[in-house]
Protein backbone atom coordinates (compact mmCIF):
# COMPACT_ATOMS: atom_id res chain seq x y z
CA UNK A 1 0.00 0.00 0.00
CA UNK A 2 1.63 3.21 -1.17
CA UNK A 3 -0.59 5.70 0.68
CA UNK A 4 -3.06 5.95 3.53
CA UNK A 5 -6.60 4.86 2.83
CA UNK A 6 -8.56 7.73 4.36
CA UNK A 7 -12.28 7.60 5.20
CA UNK A 8 -14.55 8.82 2.42
CA UNK A 9 -16.49 12.05 2.15
CA UNK A 10 -19.92 12.03 3.82
CA UNK A 11 -22.73 11.41 1.38
CA UNK A 12 -20.45 10.82 -1.61
CA UNK A 13 -20.61 7.14 -2.57
CA UNK A 14 -18.02 7.66 -5.30
CA UNK A 15 -15.35 8.71 -2.78
CA UNK A 16 -16.15 6.48 0.16
CA UNK A 17 -13.50 4.15 1.56
CA UNK A 18 -14.68 0.66 2.42
CA UNK A 19 -12.89 -1.88 4.59
CA UNK A 20 -13.83 -5.55 4.29
CA UNK A 21 -13.49 -8.48 6.65
CA UNK A 22 -13.60 -12.19 6.00
CA UNK A 23 -15.66 -13.76 8.78
CA UNK A 24 -18.73 -12.56 10.61
CA UNK A 25 -18.14 -13.48 14.25
CA UNK A 26 -17.63 -11.23 17.25
CA UNK A 27 -14.11 -10.22 16.22
CA UNK A 28 -15.45 -9.08 12.87
CA UNK A 29 -18.28 -7.25 14.63
CA UNK A 30 -15.87 -5.30 16.84
CA UNK A 31 -13.66 -4.52 13.83
CA UNK A 32 -16.71 -3.21 11.95
CA UNK A 33 -17.68 -1.00 14.88
CA UNK A 34 -14.13 0.41 15.09
CA UNK A 35 -13.99 1.06 11.34
CA UNK A 36 -17.39 2.74 11.29
CA UNK A 37 -16.45 4.91 14.26
CA UNK A 38 -13.51 6.20 12.20
CA UNK A 39 -15.76 6.96 9.23
CA UNK A 40 -15.23 3.93 7.00
CA UNK A 41 -17.89 1.93 5.24
CA UNK A 42 -17.66 -1.80 5.89
CA UNK A 43 -18.40 -5.09 4.15
CA UNK A 44 -18.44 -8.59 5.65
CA UNK A 45 -18.26 -11.96 3.90
CA UNK A 46 -19.76 -14.77 5.96
CA UNK A 47 -22.13 -17.63 5.06
CA UNK A 48 -24.32 -17.15 8.15
CA UNK A 49 -27.43 -15.00 7.65
CA UNK A 50 -27.34 -13.99 11.31
CA UNK A 51 -23.60 -13.49 11.71
CA UNK A 52 -22.85 -10.87 14.40
CA UNK A 53 -20.64 -8.81 12.08
CA UNK A 54 -22.88 -9.15 9.06
CA UNK A 55 -25.84 -7.78 10.97
CA UNK A 56 -24.07 -4.49 11.82
CA UNK A 57 -22.06 -3.93 8.62
CA UNK A 58 -23.10 -1.72 5.72
CA UNK A 59 -22.88 -4.77 3.44
CA UNK A 60 -23.08 -8.51 4.13
CA UNK A 61 -21.92 -10.81 1.36
CA UNK A 62 -23.57 -14.08 2.36
CA UNK A 63 -21.52 -16.78 0.64
CA UNK A 64 -19.02 -19.50 1.45
CA UNK A 65 -15.44 -18.33 1.95
CA UNK A 66 -14.21 -19.92 -1.29
CA UNK A 67 -17.19 -18.89 -3.42
CA UNK A 68 -15.72 -17.10 -6.43
CA UNK A 69 -18.76 -14.89 -6.98
CA UNK A 70 -18.81 -13.84 -3.33
CA UNK A 71 -15.09 -13.06 -3.31
CA UNK A 72 -15.46 -10.99 -6.46
CA UNK A 73 -18.39 -9.10 -4.93
CA UNK A 74 -16.41 -8.38 -1.74
CA UNK A 75 -13.38 -7.20 -3.72
CA UNK A 76 -15.54 -4.95 -5.90
CA UNK A 77 -16.92 -3.16 -2.85
CA UNK A 78 -13.75 -2.87 -0.75
CA UNK A 79 -10.50 -0.94 -0.87
CA UNK A 80 -8.74 -3.29 1.57
CA UNK A 81 -9.68 -6.55 3.29
CA UNK A 82 -8.70 -8.34 6.51
CA UNK A 83 -9.76 -11.52 8.32
CA UNK A 84 -11.34 -12.05 11.71
CA UNK A 85 -10.25 -15.64 12.33
CA UNK A 86 -7.41 -17.86 11.21
CA UNK A 87 -9.51 -20.65 9.70
CA UNK A 88 -10.65 -18.56 6.75
CA UNK A 89 -9.05 -20.48 3.84
CA UNK A 90 -5.70 -18.95 2.94
CA UNK A 91 -6.60 -19.60 -0.70
CA UNK A 92 -9.49 -17.13 -0.40
CA UNK A 93 -7.16 -14.43 0.93
CA UNK A 94 -4.68 -15.19 -1.85
CA UNK A 95 -7.41 -14.77 -4.47
CA UNK A 96 -8.54 -11.47 -2.95
CA UNK A 97 -4.95 -10.19 -2.83
CA UNK A 98 -4.85 -10.26 -6.63
CA UNK A 99 -7.53 -7.58 -6.62
CA UNK A 100 -7.18 -5.63 -3.38
CA UNK A 101 -4.87 -4.97 -0.45
CA UNK A 102 -5.20 -7.88 2.01
CA UNK A 103 -3.70 -7.82 5.50
CA UNK A 104 -2.55 -10.06 7.00
CA UNK A 105 -1.23 -11.83 3.92
CA UNK A 106 -2.38 -15.32 2.98
CA UNK A 107 1.10 -16.74 3.64
CA UNK A 108 1.10 -15.55 7.25
CA UNK A 109 -2.40 -16.92 7.84
CA UNK A 110 -1.40 -20.26 6.27
CA UNK A 111 1.45 -20.58 8.78
CA UNK A 112 -0.91 -19.86 11.67
CA UNK A 113 -3.30 -22.51 10.35
CA UNK A 114 -0.71 -25.29 10.56
CA UNK A 115 1.01 -26.10 13.86
CA UNK A 116 3.97 -27.72 12.13
CA UNK A 117 4.62 -24.66 9.94
CA UNK A 118 4.03 -22.43 12.94
CA UNK A 119 6.61 -24.21 15.10
CA UNK A 120 9.12 -24.16 12.28
CA UNK A 121 8.66 -20.40 12.06
CA UNK A 122 9.26 -20.04 15.80
CA UNK A 123 12.53 -21.89 15.35
CA UNK A 124 13.62 -19.57 12.55
CA UNK A 125 12.89 -16.61 14.81
CA UNK A 126 14.92 -18.08 17.67
CA UNK A 127 11.90 -18.28 19.99
CA UNK A 128 11.70 -21.59 21.93
CA UNK A 129 8.54 -23.72 21.95
CA UNK A 130 7.71 -27.02 23.65
CA UNK A 131 9.68 -30.04 22.38
CA UNK A 132 7.53 -31.81 19.78
CA UNK A 133 7.34 -34.43 17.04
CA UNK A 134 5.28 -34.37 13.84
CA UNK A 135 3.05 -37.44 13.46
CA UNK A 136 1.44 -37.97 10.06
CA UNK A 137 1.27 -41.78 9.72
CA UNK A 138 1.20 -44.85 11.99
CA UNK A 139 4.83 -45.36 11.02
CA UNK A 140 5.69 -42.03 12.67
CA UNK A 141 4.28 -43.31 15.96
CA UNK A 142 6.24 -46.55 15.62
CA UNK A 143 9.41 -44.60 14.95
CA UNK A 144 8.70 -42.37 17.94
CA UNK A 145 8.41 -45.39 20.24
CA UNK A 146 11.95 -46.36 19.32
CA UNK A 147 13.51 -42.93 19.73
CA UNK A 148 12.08 -40.33 22.08
CA UNK A 149 8.97 -41.54 23.97
CA UNK A 150 10.50 -40.80 27.36
CA UNK A 151 11.09 -37.14 26.47
CA UNK A 152 7.72 -36.39 24.81
CA UNK A 153 5.43 -38.42 27.07
CA UNK A 154 3.34 -37.55 28.90
CA UNK A 155 2.33 -35.10 26.22
CA UNK A 156 -0.48 -33.37 24.36
CA UNK A 157 -1.50 -34.57 20.91
CA UNK A 158 -2.80 -31.74 18.73
CA UNK A 159 -4.10 -31.78 15.18
CA UNK A 160 -1.91 -29.61 13.00
CA UNK A 161 -4.96 -27.80 11.60
CA UNK A 162 -8.35 -26.46 12.77
CA UNK A 163 -7.73 -26.52 16.50
CA UNK A 164 -8.92 -23.72 18.80
CA UNK A 165 -10.41 -23.31 22.30
CA UNK A 166 -9.08 -26.73 23.30
CA UNK A 167 -10.57 -28.50 20.28
CA UNK A 168 -8.51 -31.04 18.34
CA UNK A 169 -6.20 -31.97 21.20
CA UNK A 170 -5.94 -34.79 23.72
CA UNK A 171 -3.65 -35.45 26.68
CA UNK A 172 -1.74 -38.75 26.48
CA UNK A 173 0.35 -40.45 29.15
CA UNK A 174 1.98 -43.31 27.23
CA UNK A 175 2.35 -44.88 23.79
CA UNK A 176 -0.86 -46.90 24.06
CA UNK A 177 -2.85 -43.75 24.82
CA UNK A 178 -1.04 -41.94 22.01
CA UNK A 179 -2.12 -44.53 19.43
CA UNK A 180 -5.71 -44.42 20.66
CA UNK A 181 -5.79 -40.62 20.72
CA UNK A 182 -4.40 -40.40 17.19
CA UNK A 183 -7.19 -42.70 15.99
CA UNK A 184 -9.77 -40.67 17.93
CA UNK A 185 -8.57 -37.57 16.08
CA UNK A 186 -9.25 -39.34 12.79
CA UNK A 187 -5.65 -40.19 11.95
CA UNK A 188 -5.11 -36.58 10.91
CA UNK A 189 -1.60 -35.09 10.91
CA UNK A 190 -0.74 -34.10 14.47
CA UNK A 191 2.05 -32.76 16.61
CA UNK A 192 2.89 -34.39 19.91
CA UNK A 193 4.10 -31.80 22.41
CA UNK A 194 5.84 -32.59 25.65
CA UNK A 195 3.60 -31.73 28.58
CA UNK A 196 5.38 -29.08 30.61
CA UNK A 197 4.96 -27.84 34.21
CA UNK A 198 3.18 -24.52 33.73
CA UNK A 199 3.13 -21.66 36.17
CA UNK A 200 0.80 -19.50 34.07
CA UNK A 201 -0.13 -18.46 30.53
CA UNK A 202 0.24 -15.04 28.98
CA UNK A 203 -0.11 -13.31 25.62
CA UNK A 204 1.19 -10.30 23.74
CA UNK A 205 -0.69 -8.40 21.06
CA UNK A 206 1.31 -6.43 18.52
CA UNK A 207 0.28 -4.35 15.53
CA UNK A 208 2.61 -4.01 12.55
CA UNK A 209 2.11 -1.63 9.64
CA UNK A 210 2.91 -1.84 5.94
CA UNK A 211 6.03 0.22 6.63
CA UNK A 212 7.30 -2.21 9.29
CA UNK A 213 6.41 0.05 12.21
CA UNK A 214 5.37 -2.09 15.17
CA UNK A 215 3.66 -1.31 18.49
CA UNK A 216 2.40 -3.48 21.32
CA UNK A 217 -0.05 -3.72 24.18
CA UNK A 218 1.06 -4.77 27.69
CA UNK A 219 1.52 -8.46 28.42
CA UNK A 220 -1.77 -10.13 29.36
CA UNK A 221 -1.99 -12.79 32.08
CA UNK A 222 -4.53 -15.44 31.08
CA UNK A 223 -6.42 -18.21 32.83
CA UNK A 224 -7.96 -21.06 30.81
CA UNK A 225 -10.47 -23.70 31.89
CA UNK A 226 -11.24 -26.66 29.63
CA UNK A 227 -9.14 -25.03 26.93
CA UNK A 228 -11.22 -21.82 26.87
CA UNK A 229 -10.01 -18.44 28.10
CA UNK A 230 -11.87 -17.45 31.27
CA UNK A 231 -10.00 -14.49 32.78
CA UNK A 232 -7.45 -11.98 31.48
CA UNK A 233 -5.69 -9.64 33.91
CA UNK A 234 -3.61 -6.69 32.78
CA UNK A 235 -1.87 -4.46 35.28
CA UNK A 236 1.68 -3.59 36.25
CA UNK A 237 2.09 -6.41 38.74
CA UNK A 238 0.66 -9.23 36.64
CA UNK A 239 4.02 -10.79 35.62
CA UNK A 240 7.68 -9.93 36.33
CA UNK A 241 9.04 -7.02 34.31
CA UNK A 242 12.00 -8.89 32.79
CA UNK A 243 9.78 -11.75 31.62
CA UNK A 244 7.30 -9.28 30.12
CA UNK A 245 10.09 -7.59 28.19
CA UNK A 246 11.22 -10.95 26.78
CA UNK A 247 7.68 -11.82 25.74
CA UNK A 248 7.25 -8.52 23.91
CA UNK A 249 10.62 -8.91 22.18
CA UNK A 250 9.74 -12.46 21.09
CA UNK A 251 6.32 -11.41 19.79
CA UNK A 252 7.86 -8.64 17.71
CA UNK A 253 10.48 -11.03 16.35
CA UNK A 254 7.75 -13.46 15.26
CA UNK A 255 5.78 -10.67 13.56
CA UNK A 256 8.84 -9.25 11.82
CA UNK A 257 9.84 -12.73 10.67
CA UNK A 258 6.49 -13.05 8.89
CA UNK A 259 6.78 -9.55 7.41
CA UNK A 260 3.39 -9.31 9.04
CA UNK A 261 0.84 -6.55 8.49
CA UNK A 262 -2.06 -6.35 10.92
CA UNK A 263 -2.79 -7.28 14.52
CA UNK A 264 -1.10 -10.44 15.78
CA UNK A 265 -1.47 -12.22 19.11
CA UNK A 266 1.33 -14.44 20.40
CA UNK A 267 0.46 -16.82 23.25
CA UNK A 268 3.13 -18.01 25.69
CA UNK A 269 3.52 -20.59 28.45
CA UNK A 270 5.32 -19.54 31.62
CA UNK A 271 7.11 -22.56 33.11
CA UNK A 272 7.56 -23.27 36.78
CA UNK A 273 10.86 -21.61 37.59
CA UNK A 274 12.25 -24.48 39.68
CA UNK A 275 11.42 -27.23 37.15
CA UNK A 276 14.07 -29.15 35.16
CA UNK A 277 12.25 -28.13 31.97
CA UNK A 278 12.67 -24.44 32.80
CA UNK A 279 16.39 -25.02 33.37
CA UNK A 280 16.60 -26.49 29.86
CA UNK A 281 14.09 -24.41 27.87
CA UNK A 282 13.92 -21.19 29.90
CA UNK A 283 10.94 -19.90 31.83
CA UNK A 284 9.03 -18.59 28.78
CA UNK A 285 8.12 -20.57 25.66
CA UNK A 286 5.80 -19.71 22.79
CA UNK A 287 2.60 -21.69 22.33
CA UNK A 288 0.88 -20.38 19.19
CA UNK A 289 -0.07 -17.31 17.20
CA UNK A 290 -3.40 -15.87 16.11
CA UNK A 291 -3.27 -13.65 12.98
CA UNK A 292 -6.02 -11.32 14.18
CA UNK A 293 -7.25 -9.52 17.29
CA UNK A 294 -7.54 -11.91 20.23
CA UNK A 295 -9.94 -12.69 23.04
CA UNK A 296 -7.27 -11.74 25.60
CA UNK A 297 -7.09 -8.25 24.09
CA UNK A 298 -10.74 -7.29 24.47
CA UNK A 299 -9.96 -5.29 27.61
CA UNK A 300 -8.22 -2.74 25.35
CA UNK A 301 -11.64 -1.43 24.32
CA UNK A 302 -12.17 -0.03 27.83
CA UNK A 303 -8.72 0.27 29.42
CA UNK A 304 -6.55 1.73 26.62
CA UNK A 305 -6.56 4.88 24.54
CA UNK A 306 -6.58 2.72 21.37
CA UNK A 307 -8.11 -0.74 21.18
CA UNK A 308 -6.77 -3.72 19.29
CA UNK A 309 -9.57 -3.17 16.77
CA UNK A 310 -8.59 0.47 16.29
CA UNK A 311 -5.09 -0.75 15.43
CA UNK A 312 -6.51 -3.40 13.09
CA UNK A 313 -8.23 -0.59 11.18
CA UNK A 314 -5.05 1.48 11.13
CA UNK A 315 -2.83 -1.33 9.86
CA UNK A 316 -5.31 -2.26 7.14
CA UNK A 317 -5.80 1.34 6.00
CA UNK A 318 -2.09 2.22 6.12
CA UNK A 319 -2.61 4.85 8.82
CA UNK A 320 0.17 5.75 11.30
CA UNK A 321 0.56 3.60 14.40
CA UNK A 322 1.09 5.10 17.83
CA UNK A 323 2.10 3.14 20.91
CA UNK A 324 -1.15 2.43 22.79
CA UNK A 325 -1.39 3.48 26.42
CA UNK A 326 -3.25 1.57 29.12
CA UNK A 327 -4.87 4.11 31.42
CA UNK A 328 -6.51 1.75 33.96
CA UNK A 329 -5.81 -1.64 35.52
CA UNK A 330 -8.19 -4.12 33.89
CA UNK A 331 -9.65 -7.59 34.24
CA UNK A 332 -11.75 -9.28 31.57
CA UNK A 333 -14.23 -12.11 32.13
CA UNK A 334 -15.40 -14.21 29.21
CA UNK A 335 -19.18 -14.69 29.18
CA UNK A 336 -19.92 -18.19 27.90
CA UNK A 337 -23.23 -19.67 26.90
CA UNK A 338 -23.27 -21.65 30.14
CA UNK A 339 -24.42 -18.48 31.92
CA UNK A 340 -27.78 -18.63 30.12
CA UNK A 341 -28.57 -22.03 31.66
CA UNK A 342 -30.82 -22.91 34.54
CA UNK A 343 -31.28 -20.24 37.20
CA UNK A 344 -30.27 -21.92 40.50
CA UNK A 345 -32.29 -19.39 42.53
CA UNK A 346 -35.56 -19.14 40.62
CA UNK A 347 -35.45 -22.47 38.81
CA UNK A 348 -35.86 -20.83 35.42
CA UNK A 349 -34.56 -22.55 32.28
CA UNK A 350 -32.58 -20.35 29.92
CA UNK A 351 -32.62 -17.45 32.37
CA UNK A 352 -30.96 -14.17 31.39
CA UNK A 353 -27.94 -13.37 33.59
CA UNK A 354 -28.47 -10.54 36.13
CA UNK A 355 -26.91 -7.77 34.07
CA UNK A 356 -28.60 -5.09 36.17
CA UNK A 357 -26.81 -6.27 39.30
CA UNK A 358 -23.50 -6.63 37.44
CA UNK A 359 -23.74 -3.16 35.92
CA UNK A 360 -24.48 -1.68 39.33
CA UNK A 361 -20.86 -2.47 40.24
CA UNK A 362 -18.36 0.36 39.59
CA UNK A 363 -16.15 0.16 36.53
CA UNK A 364 -18.03 -2.63 34.73
CA UNK A 365 -18.27 -2.62 30.92
CA UNK A 366 -20.60 -5.18 29.30
CA UNK A 367 -20.07 -6.31 25.70
CA UNK A 368 -22.55 -8.79 24.21
CA UNK A 369 -21.98 -10.07 20.70
CA UNK A 370 -25.50 -10.30 19.29
CA UNK A 371 -25.54 -14.09 18.98
CA UNK A 372 -29.05 -15.50 18.86
CA UNK A 373 -28.45 -18.82 20.63
CA UNK A 374 -26.40 -19.71 23.68
CA UNK A 375 -24.66 -23.06 24.14
CA UNK A 376 -22.11 -24.49 26.53
CA UNK A 377 -18.64 -23.06 25.89
CA UNK A 378 -19.83 -20.59 23.26
CA UNK A 379 -18.44 -17.06 23.67
CA UNK A 380 -21.48 -14.79 23.99
CA UNK A 381 -19.74 -11.68 25.28
CA UNK A 382 -17.23 -10.34 27.75
CA UNK A 383 -17.19 -8.13 30.82
CA UNK A 384 -14.31 -5.76 31.45
CA UNK A 385 -13.72 -4.28 34.88
CA UNK A 386 -11.55 -1.18 35.22
CA UNK A 387 -10.66 0.88 38.28
CA UNK A 388 -8.15 3.13 39.97
CA UNK A 389 -6.23 0.27 41.58
CA UNK A 390 -5.56 -3.38 40.88
CA UNK A 391 -7.09 -4.34 44.23
CA UNK A 392 -10.32 -2.49 43.44
CA UNK A 393 -10.56 -4.13 40.02
CA UNK A 394 -9.96 -7.58 41.47
CA UNK A 395 -12.59 -7.10 44.19
CA UNK A 396 -15.24 -5.86 41.75
CA UNK A 397 -14.51 -8.63 39.26
CA UNK A 398 -14.92 -11.27 41.95
CA UNK A 399 -18.27 -9.75 42.92
CA UNK A 400 -19.40 -9.83 39.29
CA UNK A 401 -18.24 -13.41 38.91
CA UNK A 402 -20.21 -14.45 42.00
CA UNK A 403 -23.36 -12.83 40.59
CA UNK A 404 -22.88 -14.66 37.29
CA UNK A 405 -21.96 -18.02 38.78
CA UNK A 406 -18.39 -17.97 37.39
CA UNK A 407 -15.99 -19.82 39.74
CA UNK A 408 -13.48 -17.57 41.48
CA UNK A 409 -9.85 -17.56 40.36
CA UNK A 410 -8.23 -15.92 43.40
Amino acid sequence: MSKCLLPGFPGDANHRSTLGVMGGGQLGRMFVHAAQRMGYFTAVLDPDTHSPAGRVSHTHVQTAYLDETGLAQLAAQCDAITTEFENVPAAALEALAKLRTVAPAAQAVAIAQDRALEKAHFGRCGVPCAPYALLETPADITALSATQPSTLLPGILKTTRLGYDGKGQLTVANLAELRTAWEDLGGAPCVLEQRLPLAAECSVIVARGHDGQIVNFPVQLNLHRDGILVVTQVHEENIPYALAERAIKAAKSIANGLNYVGVLCVEFFMLQADSPEAATLGDLIVNEIAPRPHNSGHYTMDACDSSQFDLQVRTLAGLPLTQPRQHSPALMLNLLGDLWGNDPVHGEHGATPPWDKVLALPGTHLHLYGKLTASKGRKMGHLTVTGATTAAVQATALQAAALLGIPAWA
